[in-house]
């Protein structure tokens, strides 16, 4: 047995009001769990992070690499995880190395160069296009929800729309 993944989220912008408050509850959350090369390494960011923490909730900045080193371990088992990640092909990398997910949330991916918006909380480029199509191969769910209340969006059918995929 290895941890329980209650909610997989990418959102660039990580912990902020809606994570610390509704999503946590929403999905019993008791750990959050931030997987990110960049932040891990990042000692500021990692501490606004852990402060950001809602009451009764710890919070753990660590690298791709750990995450696949600790999803296994038996301690692990009464977690209730929330893993939070800025970019999808942090995600393809655990799910390479044997994590499991049935769905990922995508709640925010910041507009930059090279990246077209496919939704107002939502840009995406080729390489997070051929790293969702990966993702869906492997018969993960892939939602858009920025809020718990909002409907969920399938991502790949947006991006057949939007003629992406």
């Amino acid at each position: 047995m290895s941890m329980t993944i209650s909610l997989a989220r990418i959102d660039d912008r990580l912990i902020h009001g809606q994570v610390a408050t509704v999503w946590t509850k929403a999905f019993n959350i008791n750990r959050i769990i931030v997987v990110s090369d960049t932040v891990a390494y990042d000692h500021l960011r990692k501490q606004l992070l852990i402060q950001a923490a809602p009451p009764g909730v710890k919070v753990n900045v660590i690298t791709v690499n750990k995450m696949l080193e600790v999803y296994p371990d038996k301690r692990f088992n009464e977690v209730k995880a929330m893993l939070l990640f800025t970019n999808p092909q942090d995600v393809k990398h655990l799910v390479s190395g044997g994590v499991h997910f049935d769905s990922i949330n995508i709640g925010g991916m910041s507009f930059s160069n090279g990246k077209k918006m496919i939704t107002n909380a939502v840009a995406v480029n080729e390489d997070d296009i051929k790293t969702f199509h990966f993702l869906a191969e492997k018969g993960i769910d892939l939602e858009i929800r920025k809020v718990v209340a909002d409907n969920k969006v399938n991502l790949i059918s947006l991006l057949e729309k939007e003629k992406l995929w």
